[in-house]
C-alpha cells in the first residue's frame, strides 16, 4: 500500500526593524551599497514567513502535522524572538546582516527543528518563503538545494 504524501504551507506574521549594514565597510560603501535601508535609524517591515512541510498525511487524523503544533512552535520560537525586535539585536545575525535572505536562512534553521522532532519523523522541510514587502519575497529550499 502506498503512502500518500502531501505538502503544507502555513503563514506566519511578526513585524520589526532592521538596518542593513557592515562595520567592515566604509559609510560610504554602506550607503551606496544598501542605499536607504542603511539608514541609522534602521526602518521596519510587516514580514510574512511561509513554512511548507510535506509527509505522509496520517490515516487517522487526515493531516500532515498537527496545526496546533506548528503555532506552538512558531509563536514559541519564532514569534516571540522576532515580533517587534530590531533584527540587529538577535544573537542569530550577531555576524550576518539582516537582510531578508538571510532572515530566510534563519527561519529555515528554526523550522527544521521541528521538521526533525520525535513528533513528526517523517516530516520534511520543504520551503521557507518570506515576503518583505509587496515587491520583495524570498525564498530559500535547504543548503544544497539545486535552483529551482
Amino acid at each position: 500500500m502506498s503512502r500518500v504524501i502531501a505538502h503544507f504551507s502555513r503563514r506566519y506574521h511578526f513585524s520589526a526593524s532592521h538596518r542593513l549594514h557592515v562595520e567592515a565597510l566604509s559609510e560610504e560603501v554602506n550607503r551606496a551599497t544598501f542605499g536607504k535601508c542603511n539608514n541609522p535609524f534602521g526602518h521596519g517591515h510587516n514580514y510574512v514567513v511561509e513554512v511548507t512541510l510535506s509527509g505522509p498525511v496520517d490515516a487517522v487524523t487526515g493531516m500532515v502535522v498537527n496545526l496546533s503544533d506548528l503555532d506552538l512552535f512558531a509563536q514559541r520560537e519564532v514569534l516571540d524572538l522576532f515580533d517587534h525586535a530590531n533584527l540587529n539585536t538577535l544573537e542569530a545575525f550577531r555576524d550576518r546582516v539582516t537582510t531578508t535572505e538571510n532572515v530566510c536562512v534563519e527561519m529555515w534553521s528554526i523550522f527544521s527543528r521541528f521538521a526533525e522532532s520525535k513528533d513528526y519523523p517523517q516530516v520534511r522541510l520543504e520551503r521557507i518563503r518570506i515576503e518583505e514587502t509587496g515587491n520583495n519575497s524570498f525564498e530559500y529550499f535547504g543548503e544544497g538545494a539545486a535552483v529551482r
